[in-house]
């Protein structure tokens, strides 16, 4: 390639991954980013710990509100421009260039591949929410979208619609844009697998300074807290589902025990690697989960097929208005699922994006679009269709515990669907296994994706590196379920918001160097045609 063209590769600066790194107890850390992020945690979580469990509820929750008053539009348009950025790149002649070059191949077959990414993605929010969500809509448990009726043939449709609105091509494209932006300035460009690299076309050479420290702690920040969201959701429905199943209450003491036991199982785990731990259990976790969605499907066969129409045709139907943040009459709706929704997954897209850029060398930009955006969709859809269209169909029917009393405990409700399928108790087994692994991926992910940030970019960094950020997130997890109390997914809620609100604006701009960077990328390549031809 032609050194002129070329200006955002690595050659044209002098900084060397890990060149600011401090090796010291077994760590390997990039200075100042590890110090800070660290800080900055052990004063939330003490912080927390000290104050009154009331009072700090109070002031997450007070934060939480006043972030969506204020911003609850640039959420809106954030997630609008990222789908609209993406469909752009897949029929734009950028779709042609290859991440790591003409000639990278791929380090990962098709189906380990789709089946880390969508662990590391959604996998905990999936099961908590597949019955829970469209159920709420329905029964308009916290409003219902666009104020329908509850209990409608239109609220039918209008919750399978929206459910598969906050999970489909919006939440999807929020990570590939992230994803898409590390693996190229990683691999055609040759800079440090870090968020900062991203910004090297405009910062230039303060990316390596003080830049790109904030860019980076702000990275660390939003995923520590999204990860938090995702565990402590799961900590909670394991939990109920353990509870269901043997006859127990469900406390705070057997969540946080959850939380303790999975971690230990992550750390050992993260220990191993992506080939040895995240990749194995991935391919575990798709097979059991395609395993119980089969059965659910065979088992309610007759509504699936209605729901699965019903749920993609109007989503289609309901994703523009849905999409509007101007003039909506159902605002609480939007804000109390919406507007988290798009918080939630711009918090932990740094997470996600960097272990989908980790693994996805040698693909097209526009396979990688394609696969990333359109396929865990596709597979959203028949999952909300099968648990979501099992759900609403109870409660219209008056069958089983959930249709005689509704949506009373949303981390109950997918086991109450169990209960009118046959081999329930079986079923709510192997959800909260499901869940279990699914949380040791998600924690796998984000600790090698944190080690990677704060170790200024290194791949390959220290076990006890590995284990100090797998530990601390089961921290996080378990002292935000402490302060939130029987309240707890408003507290984990305020803290994805509160870190999601300042990587929106990261994300932004992200969009503005990926093209810069592209641009010279196509112009390269086009170069070097020209001189074989």
């Amino acid at each position: 390639m032609s050194q002129g063209i070329d200006k955002y590769s690595i050659e044209n600066t002098d900084y060397t991954v890990g060149q600011d790194n401090i090796t010291k107890w077994g760590f390997d850390v990039h200075n100042p980013v590890f110090g800070i992020s660290a800080g900055l945690i052990a004063l939330f979580v003490a912080a927390l710990l000290i104050a009154d469990s009331s009072t700090a509820k109070a002031a997450l929750d007070g934060a939480k509100w006043a972030i969506i008053a204020k911003f609850d539009g640039l959420f809106m348009w954030a997630g609008n421009i990222f789908i609209i950025f993406c469909i752009g790149l897949v029929l734009s002649p950028y779709g042609k260039i290859r991440i790591g070059g003409a000639d990278a191949q791929k380090e990962y077959s098709n189906i380990s591949w789709l089946a880390m990414l969508f662990a590391a993605g959604m996998g905990i929010g999936l099961i908590f929410y597949g019955v829970a969500e469209p159920a709420a809509y329905f029964t308009g448990w916290y409003e219902t979208p666009l104020n329908i009726e509850p209990f409608s043939e239109e609220a039918k449709r209008a919750a399978l619609g929206a459910t598969m609105f906050h999970w489909g091509f919006h939440a999807w494209a929020i990570y590939a844009v992230v994803a898409l932006s590390i693996a190229f300035f990683a691999y055609n460009k040759g800079l440090p697998l870090s968020i900062r690299s991203v910004f090297y076309p405009l910062l230039g050479d303060r990316t390596w300074g003080w830049a790109g420290h904030i860019i980076d702690i702000l990275a660390v920040l939003a995923t520590l807290f999204g990860l938090a969201t995702s565990l402590g959701i799961g900590a909670q429905q394991a939990a109920s589902g353990l509870g269901h199943v043997f006859g127990f209450e469900s406390s705070i003491g057997v969540q946080l025990g959850i939380v303790l036991f999975v971690t230990s199982l992550a750390v050992v785990s993260v220990v191993r690697g992506i080939h040895g731990g995240v990749k194995v259990l991935s391919n575990i976790n798709l097979g059991a989960a395609f395993a119980l969605l089969v059965f659910v499907i065979i088992a309610s066969i007759a509504i699936f097929f209605d729901s699965i129409a019903t749920t993609w045709s109007s989503y289609m139907e309901y994703a523009i208005p849905l999409s509007n943040p101007y003039g909506r009459e159902d605002e609480a709706w939007m804000h109390g699922w919406t507007v988290f929704y798009w918080a939630w997954w711009i918090s932990w897209s740094p997470c996600v994006g960097m272990f989908i850029a980790r693994v996805s060398k040698g693909r097209t930009i526009r396979e990688f679009l394609i696969a990333v955006i359109v396929l865990p969709t596709l597979i959203t859809l028949f999952w909300m269709s099968a648990f979501g269209g099992a759900a609403i169909d109870q409660i219209a029917n008056k069958v089983g515990e959930l249709g005689q009393h509704g949506l009373t405990d949303i981390t109950l409700a997918l086991f109450y669907t169990y209960e009118a399928l046959p081999l329930s108790a079986l079923l709510s087994m192997l959800s909260v296994c499901l869940i279990m692994v699914f949380f040791i991926t998600s924690s796998d992910s984000a600790s090698l994706v944190i080690d990677s940030i704060t170790a200024g970019g290194k791949v390959d960094v220290p076990v006890p590196q590995r284990v100090f950020w797998a530990t601390t997130e089961g921290v996080i997890a378990a002292t935000l379920l402490w302060v939130g109390g029987t309240e707890t997914i408003e507290a984990l809620q305020a803290g994805t918001i509160s870190t999601g609100l300042p990587f929106t604006f990261v994300l932004m701009l992200m969009c503005v160097t990926l093209l810069m960077g592209l641009k010279t990328e196509l112009a390269s390549t086009k170069l070097d045609y020209a001189r074989t031809a």
